[in-house]
């Protein structure tokens, strides 16, 4: 539909806002620079791009992915790969800039796209100068910014990204999520279910006082912010994702500190099984974190 074979009809590119996209290499560009984008999300996103502010139904869009129709659960694959163009141009279904959701019908790309065929606009050669200069203006910003960019872009890729997850079914990680939050309520709940128990647990500590209340205060707090995660992921709140991802490096530094609950039950369990669950719980909070990638806490169809 958009590539030509026999090259009588080039592949055209499209710009629209900061972005440009290149049919005939399949690359995605943001300010001359490349995002990543995989293949299947790539044929959406030029399918919208192709037919700007037309309905493009998600059957459309199964028949375009799937022609074979071997792939069952359509829609999941479709919801998928529509997410990964939100990722990739930092869209969000909420509040669209650039890809509509029209409920229950399918998709419309609203921003304006300008079509750039071959002969028309700048060169390649022009580009690649623009490009050139634009990565040598960044370079003259100075060595003190340059590592400024470079260094959080090292850690978030120590962490999993959406195109690195397997495709799951909704029903399994909604599913997961939500045993993942009461778990950890089951947790504050014992906890201040069982203080005096604990109490004795902690006296032959070196400040035993300041981690009790440090117990007490944590588990107060991670009550509500769990029921929070709960009601939310159940009524499929909107910008579920984006939330949990602003609220999960608070999390990750009290979800560590709670992996050592299962030493709390060494009145009741060995030395060894505790510490045999708390590594297993030092892993959960990046659990959540790739649970929620994998489409946790939002709607099984836009």
């Amino acid at each position: 539909m958009i590539e030509d074979s026999t090259g009588s009809r080039p592949a055209p590119r499209y710009r629209f806002g900061i972005f440009e996209v290149d049919a005939a290499t399949g690359e995605l560009r943001r300010q001359g620079l490349r995002v990543k984008l995989n293949t299947q999300p790539f044929q959406v996103l030029l399918m919208l791009l192709d037919r700007p502010g037309e309905l493009l139904t998600r059957e459309e869009i199964s028949r375009e992915l799937w022609p074979d129709g071997t792939f069952v659960d359509y829609e999941h694959g479709v919801n998928s790969a529509v997410n990964r163009i939100r990722e990739a141009l930092g869209d969000t279904a909420a509040n669209p800039r650039f890809l509509e959701t029209l409920a229950r019908r399918g998709y419309r790309f609203i921003a304006p796209v300008e079509r750039v065929d071959s002969g028309k606009g700048p060169s390649a050669a022009e580009s690649s100068s623009s490009v050139s200069r634009e990565i040598a203006n960044t370079e003259a910003t100075g060595d003190l910014q340059s590592s400024a960019k470079r260094g959080p872009r090292v850690r978030i890729q120590l962490l999993t990204t959406a195109d690195d997850l397997p495709k799951t079914s909704f029903e399994v990680v909604q599913t997961l999520f939500i045993l993942f939050q009461l778990m950890y309520l089951g947790f504050y709940v014992g906890a201040l279910a069982n203080l005096a128990e604990i109490e004795d647990l902690f006296l032959p500590l070196p400040n035993a006082a300041v981690a009790y209340r440090v117990l007490i205060i944590t588990a107060a707090i991670l009550i509500p912010v769990r029921a929070f995660l709960l009601c939310a992921a159940l009524l499929h709140a909107p910008s579920f994702r984006e939330k949990f991802l602003k609220l999960w490096p608070f999390l990750i530094l009290f979800d560590e500190v709670w992996s050592l609950s299962p030493f709390l039950l060494l009145h009741h369990i060995n030395f060894g099984l505790a510490l045999a669950c708390t590594t297993l719980l030092v892993y959960s909070p990046f659990a959540q974190r790739s649970l929620v990638l994998m489409g946790a806490g939002g709607a099984k169809a836009d």
